[in-house]
């Protein structure tokens, strides 16, 4: 079992339009919802991918059960725990005429002392099963800015590994408590060391407590730099489609492949894959099955050696 945790679940809803023009109205032509968070998100596309995952975090109020009975027919089991806040929402618009993706992020709701005792009863129970653990996101109001630390050595207690995704000081605070994995974005990785080179980056956020680094490039793939190597995995071509939710679909990628005992050079190659075929994909954040099976095997590792 694959255990995700998503502090800050969301209910995300898109909204098509014709074309998004600032001050005026528009007639919506299609509405979606969905259960979402960086974790389920995870979740979801682990599923598809035939692993058994189990999905926690908090949901609550109304819009926290539109969430959990559209959770309910997915693969991912739902071990969520309650709170008396009512879980955010994050609403996007598609721009049919240009294809871009405008995102309205709501904060979350409070969370308090003993909502957060209760989720860590049931994190610990979960971790100590499983295979693997993602933690990934944004932390609600209430949850101290030390809570992913706290959940990485609680994994590693456990002697599970411990992939981490999120930003800013939770991410520094994360890393200092030496998860397995670390997988921020160029521009987390720059706010994280300071550093604009990603190759110099990635071993300063080593140096700083991850045992491995992968660093999102956008299209141009993944610098991976870890204590068998540094690769560059890259996909066959740029392709164009909306990005939301390539990221996740990397993590779930590398989790997938660390569970099934996969070296690096083939956990990157379906972490790239994976993200390519998730941005051709019809709905947002889901992935094209058809195009990452013909991807796959085209995405380009190789080992990574500096510029002099």
């Amino acid at each position: 079992m694959i255990l995700t945790v998503t502090l800050n679940t969301a209910l995300d809803v898109t909204y098509t339009v014709d074309a998004l023009v600032p001050h005026s109205s528009h007639r919506v032509g299609e509405v979606t919802e969905r259960p979402g968070g960086k974790g389920l998100n995870v979740a979801r596309v682990l599923g598809a991918l035939g692993h058994d995952c189990v999905v926690t975090g908090f949901a609550g109020g109304p819009t926290g059960d539109v969430l959990r009975s559209l959770l309910a027919p997915l693969p991912p089991r739902d071990a969520l725990v309650p709170v008396a806040g009512n879980t955010r929402r994050t609403l996007a618009i598609t721009d049919r005429s240009t294809g871009d993706t405008t995102q309205l992020n709501e904060p979350g709701p409070q969370v308090s002392p003993a909502e957060w005792a209760a989720f860590l009863r049931t994190y610990e129970e979960l971790a100590a099963g499983a295979e693997a653990v993602a933690l990934c996101g944004s932390l609600p109001p209430g949850i101290h800015v030390g809570a992913y630390a706290e959940l990485v050595r609680i994994a590693r207690a456990a002697a599970v590994p411990v992939l981490l995704d999120t930003s800013g000081e939770p991410l520094r605070r994360g890393i200092a408590a030496r998860p397995d994995l670390v997988k921020p974005n160029a521009e987390e990785l720059a706010r994280l060391t300071g550093s604009r080179e990603p190759l110099r980056a990635a071993r300063d956020a080593r140096r700083r407590g991850a045992h491995s680094v992968i660093a999102s490039l956008g299209p141009e793939g993944v610098l991976a730099v870890t204590p068998d190597g540094v690769w560059r995995a890259a996909p066959p071509a740029p392709v164009r489609g909306n990005p939301t939710g390539a990221g996740d679909s990397a993590v779930a990628g590398l989790l997938s492949a660390l569970a099934e005992g996969l070296d690096w050079p083939d956990r990157l190659a379906r972490a790239v894959a994976l993200s390519t075929a998730t941005v051709l994909a019809p709905a947002a954040g889901d992935f094209d099955a058809a195009a990452y099976a013909e991807l796959l095997p085209r995405v380009t590792v190789e080992p990574h050696t500096p510029t002099p």
